[in-house]
């Protein structure tokens, strides 16, 4: 006989669909059902086979992007015997990046690789040392103490 779901084991599932991260107490905050059903639930779609994994998501739209020594461009442009102007520069670039982001599975995951934050309080970029503020199972990153201190009044 077949495994019927009902809604507690649709609402576990929605939201594991939001935020596959969460914790069995978030989830069940949310969804109003007990910590130890929404374990035991989870662990019978597990061993039913419903739930495969749960994986990432990787966005590599906010890694950023290595930057070339102009003495190496230099060398490298002057060893060319075609130099390109500047738009046919352009649109390789526009086609490189467009081809990173299909094929977003070929990046490679390495050391150093940086990713761009956003300020939690201002939401503008973090150009320096970020300013991390950890509270539970949180981090919120910040440009500034400023931001951090506004971040925490608020």
């Amino acid at each position: 006989m077949p495994l019927k779901l009902d809604s507690y084991d649709v609402s576990i599932l929605k939201a594991l669909l939001k935020d596959g991260r969460k914790s069995f107490r978030e989830i069940s905050r949310e969804t109003g059902i007990t910590t130890p059903t929404v374990k035991s639930r989870f662990d019978r779609l597990v061993n039913v086979g419903f739930i495969k994994s749960v994986s990432p998501i990787l966005d590599f739209n906010i890694v950023e992007e290595e930057v070339v020594k102009p003495e190496l461009q230099e060398a490298k442009n002057a060893n060319s015997k075609v130099i390109e102007n500047e738009e046919e520069k352009k649109k390789k670039n526009q086609y490189h990046q467009q081809q990173q982001r299909v094929q977003g599975s070929r990046h490679k995951i390495k050391k150093g690789m940086k990713i761009k934050l956003d300020c939690d309080f201002r939401k503008g970029p973090v150009l320096g040392d970020p300013q991390v503020f950890r509270f539970a199972n949180y981090e919120r990153f910040f440009c500034c103490t400023g931001c951090m201190s506004g971040y925490k009044n608020k």
